[in-house]
């Protein structure tokens, strides 16, 4: 089966290289040539432009970096281009509605296609152990569901177009408030004379345990290994999770739903952003809590 894979960041070049590991024949582009120059050391077959690299495939997977782009690229290189048989997924982080009427066009063209955004971040993408959350018909997700299982632990159908979105950016202005709660917390413990590690021995098995804390704690040498423990590089970057607290803002606007903790959030991680700290992991806000 032959998979044109559209984009070879950060995310995508580790989820291109387990769709080789898992048997697919991959035709991959981007226009980074070290993305590109890596991928092929990883098995992909290298094109010159997206136009190429989906010609004569089964499916097109996208990992791109915003609704914006995604969309030109899926109506410029891709719907038209790629034949009428091949499956369309795409996994970027985007807004709901481009998502739909993306899906929508691409289903005017005879396509099937499915949003899949993606949770776990750089070390998931590489190891294919990442959760995607996927929006679109029964069929096209039946469809799907064997190729993101090559690069993720976790393939749940959210429902129709647009639900792998929606889902996305809710999950993600959840973390991004229990991140800065965990990193409030660990400063008021430690400015209370806690042990670090014994706050996290007794709060990870206590009511206030979450994800932030047990997974991905922020702070350096506490819990399994995460980005505090290399300096916050690596891992989700600080403006990947602004843009997704924008999007999940940008969809409570428009439904009217009132999210303050969201809001709040939205507002630290933008001054974290603006003060220079956009590459750097998203638990890195740590450093700005005094």
């Amino acid at each position: 089966m032959k998979i044109a894979f559209i984009g070879l960041g950060n995310m995508g070049g580790g989820m291109a290289a387990n769709l080789v590991k898992a048997g697919y024949a991959v035709q991959a582009f981007d226009l980074s040539e070290d993305a590109c120059a890596k991928a092929s050391e990883n098995g992909c077959a290298i094109f010159t432009d997206a136009k190429a690299a989906v010609a004569d495939v089964d499916a097109v997977v996208t990992m791109l970096p915003n609704g914006k782009i995604a969309e030109s690229v899926f109506s410029g290189e891709i719907i038209g281009l790629a034949p009428a048989r091949a499956l369309l997924l795409d996994c970027s982080t985007i807004d709901v509605d481009t998502a739909i009427r993306m899906e929508n066009t691409a289903r005017a063209s005879g396509y099937d296609m499915v949003d899949a955004p993606v949770s776990g971040g750089i070390a998931a993408a590489n190891a294919g152990i990442l959760t995607f959350m996927v929006g679109g018909s029964k069929a096209a997700f039946k469809r799907a569901e064997p190729i993101l299982s090559a690069m993720g632990k976790t393939v749940i159908h959210a429902g129709q177009s647009g639900a792998g979105q929606a889902a996305k950016i809710c999950n993600n202005m959840l973390l991004g408030a229990s991140m800065i709660a965990t990193c409030e917390t660990f400063k008021l413990a430690e400015k209370l004379g806690l042990d670090l590690q014994t706050f996290y021995n007794i709060a990870s098995q206590a009511s206030g345990q979450n994800w932030s804390m047990t997974s991905y704690c922020p702070v350096p040498g506490i819990g399994p290994h995460s980005p505090a423990d290399n300096d916050y590089k690596g891992g989700f970057a600080s403006a990947l999770m602004l843009k997704d607290l924008r999007l999940a803002l940008q969809a409570a606007a428009s439904t009217g739903a009132d999210v303050p903790m969201g809001k709040r959030a939205e507002e630290l991680y933008a001054a974290f952003v603006e003060g220079g700290q956009d590459g750097v992991d998203f638990s890195a806000i740590i450093r700005s809590l005094g």
